[in-house]
This record gives C-alpha cells, sequence and structure tokens, in this order.
C-alpha cells in the first residue's frame, strides 16, 4: 500500500523547523512526500493590485513558489527521502484540507509557530484551521 504524506511548507522559520524534524526521523518516513507549496493569491489582492496587474504579479509569485519548492526538495533529496512537488493558488487554509480529502492522504505534518493555544483559537491559524478541516491525521512538529 502506498502511503500519501502531505507537508505544506511554506519556507517559514516554522516550515523550516519542521522539515529539519522530518529529516531528523527519517526512518519513520520511508514514502514519498508530497510537498505542497500554496501561493496566497489573496495576500497579493490584498496589496491593492490593480485586476490588470494580477497576471503580472502571478507569475513572479508562481516562479518563487517553484523554487522554494526546489529548496525543500533539494533538503529531503540530500537526507535520501523521496519527494514531489506541487504548487496551488489560493488561500493556504482552503486550499491544503482540499488537496488533503480530495486525495485521500493518510498523513499531513505541519509545524506550529508556537504562539500558544488560545492564541491560535481567538486569531486563526493555518495550522488550527487545517487540523479541524482534513480526515486524515495530523502530525505537528
Amino acid at each position: 500500500m502506498d502511503v500519501k504524506i502531505l507537508v505544506p511548507v511554506d519556507g517559514s522559520g516554522t516550515s523550516a523547523r519542521t522539515i529539519q524534524s522530518i529529516i531528523s526521523y527519517k526512518e519513520r518516513f520511508p514514502f514519498l512526500l508530497t510537498l505542497l507549496h500554496v501561493v496566497d493569491f489573496d495576500k497579493l489582492a490584498y496589496r491593492m493590485i490593480p485586476d490588470f496587474q494580477v497576471e503580472m504579479v502571478r507569475e513572479p509569485a508562481r516562479r518563487a513558489g517553484e523554487n522554494l519548492l526546489k529548496q525543500q526538495q533539494t533538503l529531503f533529496s540530500e537526507a535520501g527521502m523521496p519527494t514531489k512537488t506541487r504548487l496551488e493558488f489560493g488561500s493556504p487554509r482552503e486550499v491544503i484540507p482540499r488537496v488533503a480529502n480530495e486525495e485521500d492522504f493518510q498523513l499531513v505534518i505541519l509545524g506550529r509557530r508556537g504562539q500558544g493555544e488560545i492564541r491560535d483559537v481567538l486569531f486563526g491559524s493555518v495550522t488550527n484551521y487545517v487540523l479541524h478541516r482534513v480526515r486524515c491525521p495530523v502530525l505537528l512538529f
């Protein structure tokens, strides 16, 4: 049976620590990992970019996302861990659970910022949102 593991990455310190944790436990993850980066297009729209310039912003954002995925994939590759990459556009809090649920992933591995459970509940974090919307187990680092 192929175990499908989804690892959302975003280039943050939290994401870097999560990747290092996964690599440090690599014997527990002998399966192909899917590295998912979601370009938060909603954030780009908040910068008051006129509609006619959205495509001009989308292409550099896509390239930056692809570069980030390549960098993260290299870390896993150097550790001898197989990965594939995936780039999506949208809100990470919506895209991550949609991908996990629609494509029947058996595990999602996420990092926490460590700001505390109360803050997550009050202000809502991507991690907290995803944790409550995926149908598979979630491993938090």
